[in-house]
């Protein structure tokens, strides 16, 4: 990977953490317990208790890349990033700029699901 590459996916990852941090916020809010509220009917309590199901997953799912990111920025620190950790080849740019935090090839992730 060339060092232009390298910058662009830096700022690709760096944009994306950045949006998902900012997301954060407004998820945990909304993951916090449903009170029980007499303005609230069976039904309105029953979607929100759905929402928030729906939005704890988000926020896990939120976390996980943020982590993955975070892994994909300190290998393009420690000059590992877009090497495949199993077989050691390169990973194309075209799916680092899908799934930046990839660490494997397409050959092995096919691998993988055989």
């Amino acid at each position: 990977m060339t060092d232009t590459e390298l910058q662009r996916q830096r700022e690709l990852i760096e944009a994306t953490i950045a949006e998902l941090e900012a997301s954060m916020p407004y998820l945990e809010e909304e993951t916090k317990a449903v009170e029980p509220s007499v303005s609230l009917g069976r039904l309105t309590r029953m979607e929100a208790l759905n929402d928030k199901g729906v939005n704890e997953q988000v926020l896990a799912e939120n976390r996980k890349k943020l982590d993955r990111l975070h892994n994909a920025l300190r290998r393009i620190e420690d000059g590992s990033y877009g090497k495949c950790i199993r077989c050691g080849n390169e990973i194309p740019p075209g799916r680092l700029e899908v799934v930046p935090e990839a660490l494997i090839c397409v050959p092995c992730s096919e691998k993988k699901r055989r």
